[in-house]
């Protein structure tokens, strides 16, 4: 298996509007993660980009489309965790024994409040204390026309909304997990507590900082090089800046800088 300086999440994008905020919100927890669209993921990228968690994102599509956005079939027995997410949550119901069904009056777009159930899990941490509502409810944001109607084998019920009655579930034994609103955006004002139980229980370590990644850069810089002598064009922007200082930490005076004047800097400056 390919080894990566980081432990890894992958992030497959089914088309969601707001999937770039589900990789802000891991970010923001010093995890790192990439995002790829569904149809670039197949069994062989799974196994050279070896993610320690999966993320599916929402999506315009129904399960019921010809050629309807699916994963690979490969990623639920990597035996890693799962968080499907709006559309997300549909096609890991259908794709693991569940039932998805059309809007018939139960489509949402927009703020609803999902009421817990008697069942609890480590990934509601945080979740439906007494002062979050009515009856501990918490607020979240929904956009979907399809729901799930019928949950896949080995998967409870962890909240459920007027329109939803699915609106968080889980695997516990397959660490799976699926929501059918949207955790990233600000509309679901703890979604960000879910994304933190997530990755917590997924073990990464939040170690992707830019420290780690400049000891990183200055080891893989040292290796490269070795005793050799470096030179490097220096122009004053950000770009050549950085990388003659991190170049420079870690080889020292084996580098020698040759400054460019390209004539766009300000008076003065050169």
């Amino acid at each position: 298996m390919t080894q990566h300086a980081h432990d890894r999440l992958l992030i497959i994008d089914f088309g969601s509007q707001v999937t770039q905020l589900i990789a802000r919100r891991l970010r923001e927890l010093n995890v790192y993660c990439e995002i790829h669209p569904y149809n670039r993921v197949d069994d062989a990228f799974l196994q050279a980009f070896a993610p320690k968690a999966v993320i599916f994102s929402g999506g315009p599509a129904s399960v019921y489309w010809d050629n309807a956005p699916m994963p690979p079939k490969g990623v639920f027995d990597l035996g890693v965790p799962i968080l499907g997410i709006c559309y997300g949550q549909q096609v890991m119901m259908h794709c693991l024994g569940g039932h998805v069904e059309g809007g018939h009056g139960t489509a949402e777009f927009g703020k609803a409040f999902v009421t817990p159930t008697d069942l609890t899990h480590p990934f509601l941490a945080g979740w439906f204390p007494p002062e979050s509502g009515p009856q501990g409810q918490e607020q979240v944001w929904m956009s979907h026309g399809d729901h799930v109607s019928k949950i896949a084998p080995g998967f409870n019920v962890y909240g459920t909304s007027p329109n939803a009655p699915f609106a968080i579930t889980a695997d516990p034994e397959r660490h799976f997990y699926a929501v059918q609103f949207h955790p990233e955006v600000h509309h679901t004002p703890k979604g960000a507590q879910l994304y933190e139980n997530f990755v917590k229980l997924a073990g990464f370590k939040g170690d992707w900082t830019m420290g780690a990644y400049r000891a990183e850069a200055i080891a893989k810089i040292r290796a490269q090089v070795g005793d050799a002598k470096v030179i490097c064009g220096l122009s004053g922007g950000v770009d050549s800046s950085v990388a003659a200082v991190l170049i420079h930490e870690a080889i020292g005076d084996q580098l020698t800088c040759v400054f460019v004047d390209h004539g766009l800097l300000r008076l003065g400056e050169a």
